[in-house]
């Protein structure tokens, strides 16, 4: 009997795996293949793609350097390329594998599991009991059923990272944050890059001012938009048909990338064996993450909340304190944030404006331009905008658009999780010239809103 099992090495099913494993607890992991092991984050998301888009943000800088005097020469060699992404995987790897694991003291078996009833689970043909079970299962790229679409050679972000050629022309169907990232580095990497979107709008999780920041940018690099498109067929290997408005547009390609969303991995658990309940490809949750079975936990994608690694690092957390505390959390998404990685980065965090109209939150929305900002002027970001959300001066949410907006958001992040008033910011003394020095601008413009004019005759009374 197991103290805990754990289906899924992924994030979130490595840290519930790691913390119990740590306090004493008898912990048992499964997944697949050794492979497998880090989750879709080390093996097809977040760590190659990263790689990926760092030696297109080499090519790309060595080409706007050319304004400069530089000659640049010679085409990429995708071989080169793909081995540099392998290679950062093999360095994480190290930590992340099944004899790693075992030598930390967790049991580790490969294969697939399903479950044998309320509390134990399969794998190999043996059982194990479990005195709770964490799902934490992961998800995988969506398909498409399309006319023609058999006869095309489909890339996902599962095998993106292994192509063997540079394609002359990718074609992206789905302009979502995945589909942007890569669509980008391979266009900065010398393909031709056409994304083929169903809706009308660009990044709509996002705020228009923000994403048409990106989508500007992206344009100037070279990518073609098809937005409020829909794909007719694949008349041939190589050829894609499509109606934007009625017009019809016919594009030749040598290789399509497919991001228009994931599935959750459950159909292969038999939860039905657990009395868990799932429904259209989705399990039961409540807001502690219980699945009906309240001994069997759902940790990551599987949730069916936000698909991201600290998404799950958050369920994690939830869970583990649920597990010790009298004091049970549920799961609170208020604070959560999220990257898309092209560049110029986004970076959005908390509640948006729709949601907190629809709480009924007094608040102020602040918009700063970094067009005025020193560091921005002299690193060519002046395109960049920052916008926060302020209740009760305190930070309620916000998004950046900007090179390392991501990095830069950090301390707004910090502010808004740990309900600091916006005095520390505008407070803090930031040293000049540095970016984050943008975070101090925008609260230093909220503050100066509250100048009015009986306040300014207190001022020239008091001076």
């Amino acid at each position: 009997m197991y103290d805990i099992i754990v289906i899924g090495a992924g994030s979130g099913g490595l840290n519930i795996a790691g913390f119990m494993n740590t306090s004493g607890f008898k912990t048992l992991l499964i997944d697949k293949t050794d492979r497998n092991i880090g989750g879709d984050c080390l093996n097809f998301g977040c760590v190659p793609s990263k790689a990926l888009i760092h030696v297109s943000r080499l090519v790309h800088d060595a080409h706007e350097a050319q304004k400069f005097g530089l000659e640049v020469n010679g085409s990429i060699d995708i071989a080169k390329v793909t081995g540099y992404v392998d290679e950062k995987k093999e360095i994480i790897r190290l930590h992340d594998n099944a004899d790693y694991f075992r030598k930390k003291g967790i049991d580790v078996v490969l294969g697939n599991a399903e479950f044998a009833g309320a509390n134990s689970v399969k794998v190999n043909d043996t059982v194990y009991e479990g005195k709770k079970i964490v799902i934490a299962t992961g998800s995988r790229p969506r398909t498409l059923d399309l006319p023609g679409i058999e006869q095309v050679d489909i890339y996902t972000n599962e095998n993106i990272f292994d192509i063997k050629f540079l394609p002359e022309h990718l074609v992206v169907i789905g302009g979502g944050p995945i589909g942007m990232e890569l669509g980008q580095a391979f266009r900065r990497l010398g393909s031709r890059v056409s994304v083929i979107e169903y809706s009308q709008k660009f990044l709509p999780k996002e705020i228009p001012d923000i994403a048409e920041v990106l989508r500007k940018q992206l344009e100037k690099e070279g990518v073609e938009f098809y937005f409020n498109a829909r794909i007719k067929e694949f008349a041939s290997p190589n050829k894609v048909s499509l109606t934007v408005e009625e017009k019809e547009h016919v594009l030749d390609f040598d290789a399509v990338l497919v991001s228009v969303g994931r599935v959750l991995n459950i159909e292969n658990l038999a939860l039905d064996k657990a009395g868990i309940e799932h429904e259209n490809g989705k399990i039961t949750v409540d807001n502690y993450l219980r699945t009906t079975n309240k001994k069997v936990f759902l940790c990551g994608d599987v949730a069916g909340s936000y698909q991201f690694t600290h998404a799950a690092e958050l369920h994690a957390g939830v869970i583990l304190n649920n597990f010790f505390s009298p004091f049970k959390k549920k799961l609170n998404n208020d604070y959560l944030s999220w990257v898309t990685f092209t560049s110029p980065e986004i970076a959005t965090f908390g509640l948006n404006e729709d949601e907190l109209k629809r709480r009924g939150v007094d608040f102020k929305k602040v918009t700063l331009d970094f067009a005025d900002d020193d560091r921005a002027i002299v690193d060519e970001n002046r395109d960049g905008i920052l916008i926060l959300y302020i209740s009760k001066n305190r930070i309620v949410g916000g998004s950046m658009v900007g090179e390392h907006a991501g990095e830069l958001f950090q301390e707004m992040t910090l502010a808004m999780s740990s309900k600091l008033n916006v005095k520390n910011i505008f407070n803090k003394t930031y040293p000049y010239p540095t970016a984050s020095r943008i975070n101090k601008s925008i609260i230093l413009k909220h503050m100066s809103g509250k100048l009015t004019p009986f306040v300014k005759k207190v001022l020239k009374f008091m001076y």
